[in-house]
């Protein structure tokens, strides 16, 4: 009895440091778990480059130069399209600044824009087409609400500011301990899976590199195509947009509406042909890299259709924010192997034998296939052998 209260005492002490840990952390969680998809996708690079730096440097420069190289290689698109997007709105202030003083004409053709080109015509001319319209609009706005949006507006990029900060830091300290971090999880997913655990493990493995290879595809084929069409069509700054629409393309169905923002454009300055096209062409290409190339590369690896590919990601971003588009296939992924499991009646390792993970000639880590006979045998690994690349 005592043993047992003992028992149930310790395992409570347990929980209540677990949970008090959590709750500290819980700012951090968001960025570690970046951190921690970037540094295992990106982990086959590193170790390609480490193996090229001099090992006196493979405790703080080597992790600092590539932490370093990956952070202008994922953030560099990002600043570049945030760039040129306020660029873009310095040219739209000085458009309102004259609408301000003279006023504007309205475009050629606005108010033959169906149902809504009268009201269109109205707004334009008392705001735009009028001297002091966009004053006088401002004074009617809710000051309240204004400094409301800047206020959360500037919280948005604090917020946003500081999970970049610890992404990287994190992605440091990951890099330059992950072999012996890698280590120690396949060892105690081994220990609490069994022979279950290695596969599980590269599933998820395969699952989130999927998933990121194939968010960066679509974004480019997107902003590639969108561009181009973006240049046919006449649109000024056409690379900009091309590189907005390409970053909205990471999230399902968002580079639509960048498209039909950027055919608005070009409807309000009077083409209204050539909106037409970008509108065709844009939401064709959209429609093929959603339907056509998301699905090959990220379905395909992880053995998902497109249903649940898009169900996972629309899944993950609404309960995990951008994050969740990465985190969310990986789970339907996991989920499905273990239905897998379960309408067949049998583990599917077991056909096969045991996935256990080995160090190969290159000192990483990799997973083979071990016989079943071998099951009750212990791994002959070595903790510093054991990476993060099992499914390179």
């Amino acid at each position: 009895m005592t043993l047992k209260l003992e028992w149930r005492a310790g395992w409570v002490a347990g929980a209540l440091v677990l949970v008090s840990a959590f709750w500290i952390l819980r700012s951090f969680i968001a960025p570690l778990a970046w951190a921690s998809i970037v540094a295992l996708v990106s982990w086959p690079a590193y170790r390609r480059f480490a193996d090229r730096m001099p090992r006196r440097f493979a405790s703080s420069l080597t992790p600092l130069l590539f932490t370093v190289f990956i952070s202008l290689a994922v953030l560099g698109p990002m600043l570049f399209a945030f760039g040129a997007l306020a660029m873009q709105a310095r040219t739209w202030g000085q458009q309102l600044i004259v609408a301000e003083k003279q006023g504007l004409p309205p475009p050629a053709r606005l108010e033959d824009v169906p149902l809504i080109g009268d009201w269109l015509m109205d707004q334009w001319h008392a705001t735009l087409g009028t001297p002091g319209g966009v004053s006088l609009q401002l004074q009617h706005a809710d000051a309240a609400s204004l400094f409301g949006w800047a206020g959360s507006f500037g919280q948005f990029i604090a917020h946003h500011a500081f999970i970049v900060s610890f992404t990287l830091l994190g992605l440091f300290f990951l890099y330059r301990g992950g072999e012996a971090l890698a280590g120690e999880i396949v060892r105690i997913v081994q220990s609490k899976l069994g022979r279950r655990g290695a596969s599980y493990l590269e599933r998820a493995i395969v699952a989130i590199r999927a998933t990121v290879y194939g968010t960066i595809v679509v974004g480019l084929i997107d902003g590639a195509l969108t561009g181009i069409a973006y240049a046919l069509a006449g649109v000024p700054s056409a690379h900009l947009w091309g590189a907005v629409t390409g970053l909205f393309a990471m999230v399902p169905f968002l580079a639509y509406a960048a498209v039909v923002g950027v055919a608005l454009m070009l409807f309000a300055t009077g083409a209204g042909a050539a909106a037409l096209a970008v509108i065709g062409l844009g939401i064709a290409v959209v429609f093929a890299t959603d339907k056509i190339a998301r699905p090959l590369l990220v379905g395909g690896a992880m053995k998902l259709g497109f249903l649940w590919v898009l169900l996972g990601s629309l899944g993950g971003f609404e309960a995990l924010g951008l994050l969740g588009l990465f985190v969310g296939p990986v789970v339907l992924a996991l989920a499905g192997t273990l239905l897998q499991e379960l309408r067949n009646g049998v583990e599917t390792t077991a056909a096969a034998g045991e996935v256990w993970p080995v160090g190969n000639p290159d000192g990483q880590a990799a997973l083979a296939t071990r016989p079943s006979s071998e099951a009750t045998a212990a791994p002959n690994v070595r903790s510093g052998e054991r990476s993060l690349e099992l499914s390179a």
